[in-house]
């Protein structure tokens, strides 16, 4: 009984020691959450852009001022990398008010980083599945001859298969990286990563179930996780560099 009460203290005494900075944290997150009307120092026109409400939250926490930085801009993805010199403005700024700055209601996918990435991702598969590397071991684990192979090479469902799957996995990473208003090489492989974990955990447990052997799991597990890091290299990597902006700025 005595050890349930030093429990239930040491509870209490826990959640008042973290009331306050989950108090002052989510202050900084509603401060500074939410999007704002700026001019931009490049254009010299109206653009609409976000702090990221969340890292200011964190930073703020444990230093006098919280460290600033933009998660959006109308300008995005393809102008990302610049300075934005927009912050101090942006703190000085109201609310964005609706009509203000035209926003656009979709998220650009710029398609041709996405059919390079999948193009590269099926090109590492086929030499993944080669001879060259590990075709008689997959042969094996799948329990294939070699006319068992030559007359499935002969169907259409494998070679669709083989493009369509790494095609939607880089759609997928594209659509993560524009829901962010991120790109470049690094958030690229963080959202190829994140999403092959995410598919990985999804579908194991029905290989496992359908009794898919160990050795052929782990072949797979490395081509597409290989071929994922791919992905999300080129598609982040390329975003914005091998398109023209939708319209010409003045």
């Amino acid at each position: 009984m005595l050890l349930v009460l030093w429990l239930l203290l040491f509870l209490a005494v826990a959640s008042l020691v973290l009331l306050m900075p989950t108090l002052w944290g989510r202050e900084i997150y509603n401060h500074y959450r939410g999007s704002r009307a700026v001019t931009c120092p490049e254009t010299r026109r109206q653009v609409a852009v976000s702090f990221d409400a969340l890292h200011a939250a964190v930073t703020g926490l444990s230093a006098p001022k919280p460290a600033l930085r933009l998660s959006a801009c109308t300008r995005w993805p393809t102008r990302a990398n610049c300075g934005q010199e927009c912050i101090p403005e942006a703190l000085r700024a109201g609310p964005y008010t609706q009509g203000e700055v035209d926003l656009s209601t979709t998220k650009k996918i710029y398609h041709l980083p996405v059919l390079i990435a999948s193009f590269v991702a099926w090109v590492l598969g086929a030499f993944w599945h080669s001879e060259f590397l590990f075709r008689e071991r997959w042969m094996e684990a799948l329990g294939l001859s070699d006319a068992r192979l030559r007359q499935i090479v002969e169907w259409w469902a494998p070679h669709l298969i083989s493009v369509a799957v790494p095609l939607l996995f880089s759609y997928g990473v594209a659509w993560l990286l524009a829901c962010s208003g991120r790109k470049g090489l690094r958030s690229g492989i963080l959202a190829s990563t994140f999403l092959w974990v995410l598919l990985t955990v999804a579908t194991l447990p029905s290989a496992v179930w359908a009794g898919i052997s160990r050795d052929l799991l782990l072949l797979e597990a490395g081509y597409t996780f290989l071929a994922s890091i791919a992905i999300g290299a080129i598609v982040g990597g390329l975003t914005g560099k091998l398109i023209e902006p939708a319209f010409q700025e003045k």
